[in-house]
């Protein structure tokens, strides 16, 4: 099994990047784009990604998502859920303008750092799963899990004020990464919703509003915080109230014109090292250059003829997913199969590379003898989302600040709200799959809820595909997508369903 990425030497714009140890098939365009990125020589340079393939001959290509001669589609574009209706809304709109399953979720996770960044700033890591019709196998994970504390400088040894350790922004990396593997515009047009969103403004949404009112005295102590999230009688902002974020349109729109590489090795990563003497993160320039997402392989589950793709450890969520979704199938409705299943995993996994993991989960997984654990303890709160487009490609995620918040700190002038380091507290569990059978997709669910996330995605998953999804935990707030007939092909038998204890919104279909 082969992780991705490997190292690269430096390259200018237009030199070719040449990979050690990986040959001659480094040359092709798409590759290229990742390897530039991934080394942050996105700054400077202009490269188009996304290339249809022969398979896609029968429809005109989708060069642009808001340039001139762009129009909307008609019909069935496909579904969207979201625990965040801006953010959902965005990612629909991508799908209109003719953009796939990877271009709609790069825009809907760009867009809930503006509109949820207390779950999925771009501070924050997760996990996705992508499968499309063509890969007939188990398509692709993508890992970009909140960092530990990052590495001292090799040259000043300092880090600079350290009382808060933040994880190194993933986000950005993380979707740029998925996009380039299955999007089919530039990444900069998925930018688009996200810039918008943060210029113009947005009502405050439920759950911004829940999140605030638990954080409120530790959050408005840090003053870039309380200029974003305050009111003027000093109280955080409530559910309706309007607010926009300058610093962080700026940061975006940098994103968009320079590449995902400058929040690394650039003008922006710089700003980030030079945040720590008010952020007390501990952010180094070579911890930012060096925290990478994975490209993997990922965990499966069959039973009958429907195969499953989950998200892998150490994204363990896709673990107690799989196990939560085996029980349910096999009639039990309820419980903490996936809890327990993520408690025993956490209790004897070592440490170990990708490849490593996954193969041991999957030889578990495979037996039917997953050991249990005892309870977990507190873990940190997620945001979910789930895409299927109107030609069966999927991709589902779960995010996290890795706390409520993450450090409770904004990154100077960035606007970004820092995420925690991993370092000092428990993973959450981030559960995502997506069901197949021949090359159709079935059904796609995640969740978020802490310790009951596994669970609730497991029995969504399992509700999908039967085409009746209800809530099966206390605190899982399950997304899935349920297309029974299939797709493509079967579009007029899909729909989205958000667990209506939350504030998520589904589209693409009457049953939101």
């Amino acid at each position: 099994m082969r992780e991705r990425p490997v190292s690269f030497r430096s390259v200018s714009c237009g030199e070719t990047p040449v990979a050690k140890g990986a040959g001659r098939k480094v040359a092709v365009v798409r590759r290229i784009g990742l390897l530039l990125a991934m080394t942050g020589m996105m700054s400077g340079c202009s490269w188009i990604f996304g290339t249809p393939s022969q398979s896609e001959s029968d429809e005109h290509p989708v060069l642009s998502l808001y340039g001139t001669g762009s129009k909307m589609l008609s019909g069935y574009v496909g579904n969207v859920v979201a625990d965040e209706p801006h953010a959902a809304l965005a990612a629909m709109t991508v799908l209109q303008r003719g953009g796939n399953a990877a271009d709609a979720a790069a825009a809907l996770g760009l867009a809930l750092s503006v509109t949820l960044p207390s779950r999925a700033s771009l501070g924050s890591g997760g996990a996705c799963v992508a499968w499309r019709p063509e890969d007939r196998g188990a398509g692709r994970a993508f890992l970009f899990m909140p960092t530990g504390d990052a590495p001292a400088d090799p040259v000043s040894g300092s880090k600079g004020r350290v009382d808060r350790p933040a994880s190194i922004p993933m986000l950005a990396r993380g979707l740029f990464l998925m996009q380039l593997r299955y999007g089919s515009v530039d990444f900069a047009e998925t930018t688009q919703p996200a810039i918008t969103l943060a210029r113009n403004g947005i009502e405050v949404g439920s759950q911004l509003a829940a999140d605030l009112a638990v954080v409120q005295a530790p959050l408005l102590a840090d003053e870039s915080a309380r200029r974003i999230f305050g009111r003027s009688d000093g109280t955080v902002l409530k559910a309706g109230d309007i607010f926009s974020q300058r610093y962080l349109t700026g940061t975006l729109e940098r994103i968009r014109s320079a590449g995902s590489g400058d929040l690394y090795t650039g003008a922006l990563a710089q700003v980030l090292v030079a945040s720590n003497e008010t952020t007390g993160a501990g952010l180094t320039m070579v911890g930012l250059r060096g925290a990478v997402p994975i490209e993997t392989t990922p965990l499966t589950a069959t039973i009958g003829n429907v195969k499953v793709s989950f998200v892998p450890p150490p994204a363990d969520g896709g673990y107690g997913m799989a196990a939560a979704w085996k029980a349910a199938e096999n009639g039990q409705t309820a419980g903490n199969t996936g809890a327990r299943a993520v408690a025993g995993w956490r209790a004897t996994e070592g440490r170990a590379s990708v490849a490593t993991l996954t193969a041991h989960a999957q030889a578990l997984l495979d037996s039917g003898k997953m050991p249990g654990g005892s309870s977990l303890p507190n873990l940190p709160a997620s945001t979910s989302f789930a895409v299927v487009d109107r030609k069966g490609e999927a991709v589902v995620c779960a995010v996290s600040m890795n706390n409520l918040f993450g450090t409770g700190r904004v990154a100077g002038s960035t606007g970004i709200v820092l995420g925690a380091s991993a370092a000092h507290r428990p993973r959450p569990i981030l559960p995502a799959g997506i069901a197949h059978q021949d090359g159709v997709f079935l059904a796609a669910a995640t969740a978020s809820g802490q310790a009951d996330a596994a669970d609730a995605a497991g029995a969504a998953l399992s509700g999908a595909l039967a085409g009746d999804i209800k809530a099966t935990t206390a605190n899982g707030r399950a997304n899935a997508i349920s297309c029974r007939n299939g797709l493509p092909g079967g579009s007029n038998h899909c729909f989205g369903w958000v667990d209506p204890r939350g504030s998520g919104y589904a589209t693409g279909s009457d049953r939101n």
